[in-house]
């Protein structure tokens, strides 16, 4: 019998966090584990910075009108991405690390952290959405429906 596998969608605002480290290495005991990394609080800041207007979010995620903006959002995902790859390398946990982001046919599809956690339901043994205390309890009425789906709070550093 093959290990289960278990999806672990966290908020770029704690995936560096120590809680969501020690949660990594229990979890990657029992299970392969996958971790797609957001940051929209990071996108939001970066397009900011680049004199883009922040958009809404619609049901869907983050509405952009410009590669440009979409590839901004995917640099800081993948920024994102490098420093949990090399944080948990250092500290030995083995865990795959993935953004929202898919490539089709070279065109970039942001998709929302939380929209990534439906799309890849079936294929997932357990899933776990690692958010802040004050999100948690939407997150978990947004996942009601989904069995498989837990919902974790974990505090920022």
């Amino acid at each position: 019998m093959s290990r289960q596998s278990a999806f672990i969608k966290v908020s770029g605002d704690l995936c560096a966090a120590p809680e969501f480290l020690e949660f990594l290495r229990i979890t990657a005991r029992d299970y392969f584990a996958v971790v797609c990394v957001g940051g929209g609080t990071q996108i939001n800041e970066a397009l900011k910075k680049a004199g883009f207007v922040v958009q809404k979010h619609g049901p869907l995620g983050r509405e952009t009108s410009s590669f440009e903006e979409r590839q901004l959002a995917r640099d800081v995902l993948e920024t994102n991405q490098a420093i949990l790859q090399d944080k948990l390398k250092s500290l030995g946990i083995p865990v795959t690390v993935v953004i929202p982001v898919l490539e089709i046919a070279s065109v970039l599809c942001h998709v929302n952290g939380d929209q990534m956690v439906r799309t890849v339901y079936l294929g997932f043994d357990k899933l776990y959405i690692i958010t802040m205390p004050d999100r948690a309890e939407e997150k978990a009425k947004q996942f009601a429906d989904l069995p498989k789906v837990e919902v974790v709070s974990l505090m920022p550093f």
